[in-house]
């Protein structure tokens, strides 16, 4: 069996069990639904007035595992429509689900979990008073179990984990009920380093090292999802979209700036209206009305056509670091990984058919020498999304079907040709066209999907594009959409988080802490803090108010690269011993020379 498959079936037999044993301390309890999940499974339960908490997981955690040597059969009972309205008569939240099994057209089958000696039959299932059966239980289930859990679950491979509320069936109208989470893995061990990578998630949530580094802060009177970026933050944003720009800058990419509103009449021409319209941000003028802007395609064709473009005129690759906006819903906010206002190092390229090879290649250089620079670029730590139409769903998609095709085998060949580790995935393309999602895997092994190469037929159909080809004919050209960070924000949320706050030398908000030992370096200290910042590099003084070791735990609790302590020496000599804070490195020279020698850290 597929190990995907099989842990799957682990998770939704333990809801089973879990449900069981609730029963079994809360007879009055009311069982709705209880799924497998990505890393265990989890029972929606009403209790009624009864109270229910953290505090009483352990005894249901250590009934389940008592009951569970006894459990050695899942076996499938199947009845009819009227036999099940009547078994679970006094479970609405079962008959709700019995009524949607009906108006589909499905069979009602129930699985009888517990000792395989005492598998009740049919007829003595359905004159029970009870879902628990001896030390077995009956759920409305559609299948997709172990077949002997006794056997086949190591009972110290899972455990109750938390508690929360949930509306049933995901509806706010609907009640409140208890969701108890399990965890479950393949073995022991896998649990134990789940629990572990969790606890080190906890210490590395970029909203905890975002606050404690500075680098950004939310305003309730600004409102949720709008990130405010410090000065320490907005270097590091700076930083980000420079080496970017440095290293996309031998492909002549063209900067180019648009309004952060519109009239609809342009999105109703993209075809965004249609499929993003919920998201809109609506502006009220006092003659017309606008959007905030959700992407920044559209506003670039414009420019695109605002004058007769010849095939010598192309490749136009246009570039913009720019914010859009998208009205999420507040309960899916979450740091900068989910904002109302989203930085984009967005770039869209105009060229021929012909070009189209070249141009996608060109983009995945710029992807790979950046997350090489981030020391992310490694073999078995990402892969690569061909994200491609799902052929049972076409109404969902525009464009010509050959156009798609020819798009979807172009991201195939440049994926192929780079040996990239591909995957293709069926029904996550763009409405506009297929594209190459570059999928990494974080210093916690947690997949993060970070840059995106989408090719676009159809948008240049839309807005009627054209270009003068060799041989006189007007064409349309292909617009090829890129992004290498994608969102800034989400972007920050997970590189903060994958270095825990401790960046490469070129990334670090400060790269050089200059500690004075006492009050009287303090202006000699301001003037190598001008050399420096000349430099290019990214400076802070720590004055002299604390004491010289407080200011160097300072520096590492900070996260700090580097520091120069200047003291008598220091200024006597004009030799300066730069420290770095974590591999012990010391560089010990006239600043001169150090600033030299810093050329190399900068880009590490």
């Amino acid at each position: 069996m597929d190990d995907n498959i099989s842990i799957s079936n682990t998770r939704h037999s333990l809801a089973h069990l879990l449900a069981r044993s609730v029963l079994e301390h809360y007879p009055t309890a009311l069982l709705t639904l209880g799924p497998a999940v990505d890393t265990g499974f989890y029972y929606d339960v009403d209790f009624g007035e009864e109270e229910f908490s953290d505090d009483e997981l352990k005894k249901i955690q250590t009934t389940m595992r008592k009951t569970l040597g006894s459990w050695n059969v899942f076996t499938c009972i199947k009845i009819s429509i009227d036999e099940a309205r009547d078994f679970f008569v006094d479970n609405p939240y079962k008959l709700e689900l019995i009524d949607d099994i009906e108006t589909a057209g499905e069979g009602v089958s129930l699985y009888y979990s517990g000792p395989e000696d005492a598998v009740p039959t049919k007829d003595e299932l359905l004159k029970a008073s009870s879902v628990i059966v001896g030390k077995g239980f009956v759920d409305l289930c559609r299948g997709g179990h172990v077949e002997n859990p006794a056997a086949d679950i190591d009972a110290k491979s899972f455990e109750l984990d938390t508690v929360a509320g949930a509306y049933w069936r995901g509806d706010e109208n609907n009640k409140m009920l208890t969701r108890i989470y399990g965890l479950a893995f393949p073995t022991s061990e896998d649990l134990r380093e789940f629990k572990t990578n969790r606890e080190e998630a906890k210490k590395r949530d970029h909203r905890k090292l975002g606050k404690e580094l500075g680098l950004f802060t939310f305003s309730d009177l600004v409102g949720s999802g709008l990130p405010l970026f410090t000065p320490k933050g907005t270097a590091m944003r700076d930083a980000i979209m420079k080496k970017i720009s440095d290293i996309q800058s031998q492909f002549d990419y063209q900067s180019v700036s648009i309004p952060h509103i519109t009239k609809p009449d342009l999105y109703k021409k993209s075809g965004h209206w249609e499929k993003f319209g919920e998201e809109l941000f609506h502006v009220k003028g006092m003659e017309s009305e606008f959007v905030m802007k959700p992407m920044n395609c559209p506003h670039h064709t414009q420019i695109y056509a605002s004058e007769m473009r010849s095939y010598r005129d192309l490749p136009l690759r246009f570039v913009e670091n720019t914010m859009v906006y998208r009205d999420e819903q507040s309960g899916e906010l979450s740091g900068l990984s989910r904002v109302r206002s989203i930085t984009q190092d967005d770039g869209h390229i105009f060229c021929t058919p012909e070009q189209m090879h070249n141009e996608i290649d060109q983009i995945v250089t710029v992807i790979e020498e950046f997350y090489t620079a981030l020391d992310m670029w490694e073999k078995n730590r990402f892969w690569v999304s061909l994200s491609v139409r799902d052929p049972g769903t076409p109404e969902k998609y525009l464009g010509d079907n050959e156009r798609w095709k020819e798009a979807e085998e172009a991201l195939k060949d440049a994926a192929e040709a780079r040996n990239l580790d591909m995957k293709v995935v069926e029904g996550e393309a763009a409405f506009y066209g297929p594209k190459i999602d570059f999928m990494f895997y974080d210093a916690l092994d947690r997949e993060r999907q970070l840059a995106t190469v989408q090719l676009d037929f159809v948008m240049p159909e839309r807005f009627e594009l054209e270009y003068t080809a060799e041989d006189g004919e007007r064409k349309t050209p292909v617009m090829i959409h890129r992004a290498i960070a994608g969102s800034l924000e989400r972007f920050m949320s997970v590189i903060i988080e994958h270095f825990a706050g401790d960046f490469p030398f070129w990334l670090a908000p400060v790269q050089i802490a200059l500690l004075p030992i006492a009050e009287e370096h303090e202006s000699y200290t301001r003037d190598i803090k001008k050399q420096l910042k000349k430099a290019g590099y990214r400076v802070d003084i720590s004055s002299s108010n604390d004491s010289l070791g407080k200011r160097i735990r300072g520096v590492h609790q900070q996260k700090i690269p580097t520091f120069i302590v200047i003291g008598d020496d220091e200024v006597t000599n004009m030799e300066f011993n730069i420290e770095e804070r974590v591999k012990d490195g010391k560089i010990t020279a006239p600043l001169k020379d150090i600033v030299e020698s810093l050329g190399n850290w900068k880009q590490s």
